[in-house]
């Protein structure tokens, strides 16, 4: 019937979204998510909130299972926005998204922010996720796993993963966003949020 609300639809008859914000480590997902889910009052999915446990304890290597369940437990909800690359619950993620964003950045911006990001919090020794004391450290720099090594590393394989993932059947459900400067990302935060007023 015209003007019933579906199971698609969220309780004031806007259509449900399920947003799924990806990119390079540095890009800005969880800032991008976070306005997302500020303009549009969804609920925000952090993955590495999830994945990083007390003293630095990953969960998606330590614990693949329980990962998976407490994200699939998270994206059962009727909307979300949601920001990670993590490939063991990318399929769960993708399958219940009706947007995806790739914030698809130079790599001299990526590593701009991720390093500035890092060393803001190598300094302050602020608290990373809450209530996990992990904060960055200097002598972490010198690790393969520290962001600013990650980004670096990762930058080119992650671009051409996304690529053919885009150019695959599997996203064909979902509306894809493509952002190549932080400008497109302004310019689509504002269209989310009108089209959802």
């Amino acid at each position: 019937m015209i003007g019933e609300r579906t199971a698609n639809d969220d309780m004031s008859g806007h259509p449900a979204r399920r947003i799924a914000v990806i990119g390079s480590s540095g890009s800005g997902k969880s800032t991008m998510a976070k306005a997302i889910g500020h303009a549009l009052g969804l609920p925000v999915v952090e993955l590495d909130a999830i994945n990083w446990q007390a003293g630095w304890r990953d969960l998606n290597t330590d614990d693949p299972e329980e990962f998976v369940r407490r994200v699939t437990a998270a994206i059962a909800a009727p909307e979300w926005v949601c920001d990670g690359n993590y490939g063991r619950v990318a399929p769960h993620i993708i399958r219940r998204a009706t947007d995806v964003i790739w914030l698809d950045y130079g790599r001299p911006l990526i590593m701009s922010r991720v390093i500035r990001r890092s060393l803001a919090r190598s300094l302050t020794r602020r608290e990373v996720w809450p209530n996990t004391g992990n904060v960055e450290y200097w002598r972490n720099w010198l690790g393969k796993e520290h962001p600013v090594w990650w980004a670096w590393s990762t930058f080119a394989r992650l671009r051409q993963r996304y690529e053919e993932s885009f150019a695959g059947p599997a996203l064909a459900h979902v509306t894809l966003h493509r952002l190549r400067r932080p400008r497109a990302a302004r310019t689509l935060l504002d269209q989310l949020r009108s089209e959802r007023a």
